[in-house]
Parts: C-alpha cells; structure tokens; sequence
C-alpha cells in the first residue's frame, strides 16, 4: 500500500468518527432539549391543583376557620382487609399529600386505612389571601378531620414540617395519636438562635422568583445528593408548576407565612412531654437547617441541620423513642429510598412488643 493510499485511509477513518461524535452530541443534545421542552409543555397548574390528579380519590372538608371558608382537601384509602388501624400522613412544606402515594400502597396492603391531608395553604386545599398560620391552627385543621370522619385514635407519621405538625398534635391530643413516627422533622434544632430572623415580606419576594430550574437545584442538592432522578422532576412541577398562574401571589404569600412559623414556632423544647410511642426514622445524610444560608460564620452554618447527630440527641429528649438510621440518604426517606423506610416502618407499626432499634 502506497503512502497515499494509506493517508487517505486514515483521512476517512478520522472524518468518520468525527461524524460519529457528530451524531452521538446531537442526540445528547436532542435528548436534553427533549426533557427540557417536555417540562416546558406541561399544564400551568391553578392553584388548587384542580388539573393535577393525585394517586388516590380526593374529597374535601369544608369549614370555617379564621372568620373565612376554607376546604382541606385529603385521600381516605380503605384497605382490601383491614387491620382496625387508621394511619394519618403529614406532608413537608415543598410537598402534598400526592408523594404519599407509594407509602399509602405499602400501608393499605398491610390492613391499613391511610388519610392522607393537604394542609391549608397546600396542594389541593385552599390558599387564603390572609390566615395566622401555626403548628396549633394546622393541628387543630387535621384534628377536625378525623372528628368529621369519626376517628378517635390514630397512628400519625409526619415528615420534614409535617413533623413539626405531628409533634404539636401529639402534645395537644395525647389521647388520640397510638404511635408516632417523626421521618426526618423539621425542629429539631432552634435555628433563631443561630440564623438571623428573615421576614415574611423578604420569604415572600424569594417565592415570587421561583420556578423549576431553581427549584430543581436546591432540591438535588440539599436532597438526592446531587444524584437526580427522572421520578423526581415530579415533585418539582408540583411545586413549580403554578408559578406562571395569575393566583400565584397567594401561594407564595403561603409559603412565606409557613417559613415563617417554621422558624419562629419550634417544638424542639417540648419533645419530653411527647406520651405516645415514638419512632424516628432519620436519613443521616440530611443537612436541611431553616436559615442556614444566611448565617455568615461558617463554622456556626455547618454545625446546623447535622441529622446524623439531632437523630441520636432527639431519641434522648423523647420518653423511651426508637431510632432507625438510614445510612447516606436524605432528607426524603420515603422517595429516595423506600424499600428501607417502608420496612422499619411496617415493622414498628405493627409491633407490639419491647422497644427496639436499627439501621436500615
């Protein structure tokens, strides 16, 4: 083979992988624009999700509150063959009753009726242009609820700020809450004491200039530990996704009003005089701490939020609780690694016996 020859070989060698990478960018970049475009195209949502079907039937409760109508919307799921024992899911401030939806299948295929609110202010449930929002007024919201449904005892799972609410109702309705189960709560921790006070006005400013993008970040980072999945854009769009509706100034008014209670109402202090049979279960990889990014000594900042160890000191402060560790997950156990939340779970739902412990 002459030298020539075997140059224009290379030549077309070359130009072919050339074309090949060619082909494979453009198909990455078809691919990203795809999954941009699609998230683009979904529906505005209103702002009471009324084009956004949840995984079970929703019904809703009418009443007043606060010298105004409002309704609270919830999924009541009946098991094929009941237990007897009705369970009660508390969502997270970024979240609704429809990322339940796994745990209540998990539930009602163990004998489990599950009720699942939104609470005022989420989801599907009203967004009053002016409501006092406290740990107490939601408690009380729930409360009246299960009175409408004639439950008298239950056992009430909260998560993140649900956790929060699940506290304040266990201190307010002993007598009502069986079991309790705290899946990484917000309160652990008196963040004013450490993080200076934001207003509602400035909380309010921040939610008008959210949208999917920002939203997305914060959440695989503080969440998924920057390893994102398809499943979880989902609960971006639900927060996301009525940015763009003409009633949003509502809902970010909201979520204000709700970072505020959550940082001005703790239930830290209160944990000892919590009754009912608790169980903890905490993701230690979790970081989340209301207030941190405004905290200008770093040393200070990266002390807040620190699960691994508010896990261990909060089981101390809550008469004879049980701990499960779930070893590098985060702040959302039951998204990011359900089949080893769903199992302590099940297992302390239906234990009777001693106390007991472990990680998962």
């Amino acid at each position: 083979m002459s030298y020539m020859r075997y140059w224009q070989m290379q030549q077309r060698i070359l130009n072919s992988c050339r074309r090949m990478k060619r082909v494979v960018c453009l198909l990455i970049m078809a691919l990203l624009c795809h999954t941009a475009f699609s998230q683009k195209e979904r529906p505005v949502l209103d702002i009471l999700l009324t084009n956004y079907q949840y995984p079970y039937e929703v019904k809703y409760m009418a009443f007043k509150s606060q010298n105004q109508d409002v309704k609270m919307a919830y999924m009541d799921v009946q098991p094929a063959q009941p237990n007897g024992h009705t369970v009660v899911l508390l969502h997270g401030k970024n979240f609704n009753g429809a990322y339940w939806r796994t745990t209540i299948e998990a539930l009602t295929k163990n004998g489990f009726r599950v009720i699942a609110p939104d609470q005022i202010g989420f989801g599907k449930s009203s967004k009053p242009s002016h409501y006092q929002f406290t740990f107490q007024q939601l408690a009380l919201n729930t409360k009246t609820l299960l009175d409408q449904l004639h439950i008298t005892q239950i056992y009430l799972l909260g998560h993140s700020m649900g956790g929060m609410v699940a506290t304040r109702f266990a201190l307010m309705y002993p007598e009502t809450v069986a079991k309790l189960v705290l899946e990484n709560p917000l309160g652990l921790e008196d963040w004013k004491l450490v993080a200076p006070y934001t207003s509602v006005d400035e909380n309010y400013e921040k939610e008008l200039k959210t949208d999917y993008e920002t939203a997305k970040q914060y959440q695989s980072a503080s969440y998924y530990d920057q390893k994102w999945k398809p499943g979880y854009d989902e609960w971006v769009y639900l927060l996301t996704g009525w940015v763009k509706s003409p009633d949003y100034p509502l809902v970010a008014m909201n979520n204000a009003q709700t970072s505020d209670m959550i940082f001005t109402q703790p239930v830290v202090y209160e944990f000892k005089n919590i009754r009912s049979p608790t169980l903890l279960i905490i993701g230690t990889r979790d970081r989340t701490a209301i207030g941190k990014n405004t905290v200008k000594d770093p040393a200070t900042r990266e002390k807040m939020g620190q699960y691994q160890i508010l896990g261990k000191e909060t089981q101390k402060k809550i008469p004879h609780a049980q701990l499960v560790e779930l070893d590098n997950v985060g702040h959302l156990p039951h998204i990011e690694a359900f089949d080893r939340f769903i199992q302590p779970l099940l297992k302390f739902l239906k234990n009777r016996g001693t106390a007991w412990a472990a990680t998962y």
